[in-house]
């Protein structure tokens, strides 16, 4: 398990093609080879995730690029999936945002996804955001767009102000920044079957689009399947992972404090041999041994 595997069809590979990609929110890279195991072909490395785990803090623009870089190298180390990076607002003005594409890109990432809010930034579903203007925003995807290195790596122009401006605001916003020159864009905060359709009727056929579902967020949740018959071409879920974990381990803790044993929870773990197995700790050892001095 801890050798590379067969790298996957590249990201841009897999969005020529009609089926939708499904994209689950990692924070690690354990995380990430999970995914990868379960026979998903790309991730994506939420910020909101990182502020979760890493700071057990909400995601209202603490993290650096640095902690995202870090993530993302250690995803990149343990696995060859194609992974989608929340990037936030870059971290400043365009010149902050060609460092955070570089940066990103140099650690492996396969896309990077860019918003149009200002900073500090907030979750795309909590209240009380506030935008950029749009000719700052065009300004920032040029840069991000020059900042890259190969154009295998895109860039995703994200917008929230469908929240904030309202629907036609969004997709005039979305408009500018697909002339831009972005490879995908992101319409935040889709709240009806109107929104869709009037996204669909201006940007499908012409760019990606990309949904995102939030267990109890703004968008209502959807499977993928029907996304991609409304016209997505990927689909994140980039918090549902670390929602799962905060009620098993809250679950875990309750068990363990009251009988001061994990024994009641043992079905519901992977026992000492079972977690070094998939870490392929043996093989590991073995490797390592071949090294040794003789």
């Amino acid at each position: 398990m801890t050798q590379k595997t067969t790298s996957p069809p590249s990201l841009t590979r897999l969005l020529q093609d009609p089926s939708i990609v499904v994209a689950p929110g990692v924070f690690d890279a354990l995380g990430a080879s999970l995914a990868e195991q379960a026979g998903f072909d790309t991730v994506y490395l939420s910020g909101a995730s990182l502020a979760y785990t890493q700071l057990g803090r909400p995601d209202i623009g603490l993290l650096s690029i640095t902690e995202i870089c870090t993530a993302m190298s250690h995803i990149r180390e343990r696995t060859n999936l194609s992974v989608v990076v929340d990037c936030d607002t870059g971290f400043g003005n365009a010149m902050n945002v060609m460092r955070s594409v570089r940066l990103l890109e140099r650690a492996g990432a396969n896309a990077i996804q860019l918003e149009d809010q200002t900073y500090p930034k907030r979750c795309g579903h909590l209240k009380g955001k506030t935008l950029v203007s749009k000719g700052e925003m065009v300004g920032k995807l040029h840069a991000a767009l020059d900042a890259r290195e190969s154009e295998d790596t895109l860039i995703i122009g994200r917008t929230d102000a469908l929240g904030v401006e309202g629907t036609d605001s969004a997709i005039e916003r979305a408009q500018a920044y697909f002339e831009a020159g972005v490879d995908m864009l992101f319409i935040e905060g889709i709240r009806t079957d109107e929104d869709i359709d009037k996204i669909m009727t201006r940007f499908k056929g012409k760019v990606p689009i990309m949904a995102n579902m939030v267990e109890g967020g703004d968008t209502p949740l959807q499977n993928a399947q029907a996304l991609e018959a409304l016209g997505f071409s990927l689909v994140i879920f980039p918090g549902a992972l670390v929602r799962a974990i905060t009620h098993m381990a809250s679950r875990f803790f309750a068990t363990l404090k009251q009988d001061g044993t994990t024994d009641a929870f043992r079905d519901q773990m992977l026992d000492f041999k079972e977690l070094n197995d998939y870490l392929g700790t043996q093989k590991m050892l073995e490797l390592g041994e071949r090294y040794e001095e003789r």
